[in-house]
């Protein structure tokens, strides 16, 4: 059944201009009002929370964004230091090589025309990675020799340092020198070693 409006607009008809006006504008206002109230300032709330969101995602993508910059250098960072690693395992020797190596360095000081006086190896001193292994060495010869002695001893493929360096003549005025010195060579921990081999397969 149809809702008959006639009378209603008949009797605002009837009204004074006056009357119609603020009937009209009434009329509006509730509209607007009811349009505020019940479509505008939930979608307000909804764009803001939405914003809200977008902003998180931004700064989730931005953040996220600069992580993947970071690995990427981290990783660039570890496969240096593995390389460094590497190069390292190849020039320090293993327990296995020391007795070889130490040999080795005695039969460089007799081919550079040297006489040992002593040669003792000393105690080991561990570090964070690898072990010093240092030797006391003394030598007689001339200036000339020891020089040779010790740049055949700085070209050896692994690692061997001169230091603590003393000379004295053997006698007074005389050319043959008493060289006493410290030999230091390094090798890296068993376990260190064994995890660095693991990582290279």
């Amino acid at each position: 059944m149809a809702l008959d409006l006639s009378p209603y607009f008949d009797k605002i008809a009837g009204l004074k201009m006056i009357h119609r006006i603020i009937i009209f504008v009434g009329t509006v206002v509730v509209l607007v009002a009811a349009f505020v109230f019940l479509v505008y300032l939930p979608k307000t709330d909804e764009i803001k929370n939405l914003k809200a969101d977008i902003e998180q995602l931004e700064a989730q993508i931005r953040l996220a964004a600069i992580r993947t910059k970071n690995l990427k250098k981290l990783e660039s960072d570890l496969a240096g230091i593995e390389e460094d690693l590497k190069f390292a395992l190849r020039l320090l020797p293993t327990s296995s090589e020391i007795p070889s190596l130490l040999k080795n360095i005695t039969k460089l000081g007799n081919e550079s025309n040297l006489d040992f006086l002593l040669f003792s190896p000393l105690k080991e001193i561990p570090k964070e990675l690898y072990v010093e292994i240092p030797v006391s060495v003394e030598v007689r010869g001339n200036y000339h020799d020891v020089a040779q002695f010790f740049d055949k001893v700085g070209k050896l493929d692994r690692i061997v340092n001169v230091v603590d360096i003393t000379m004295i003549p053997v006698k007074e005025f005389e050319t043959n020198l008493r060289t006493v010195c410290k030999t230091v060579t390094y090798r890296f921990k068993e376990e260190k070693a064994k995890g660095a081999t693991k990582k290279k397969k």
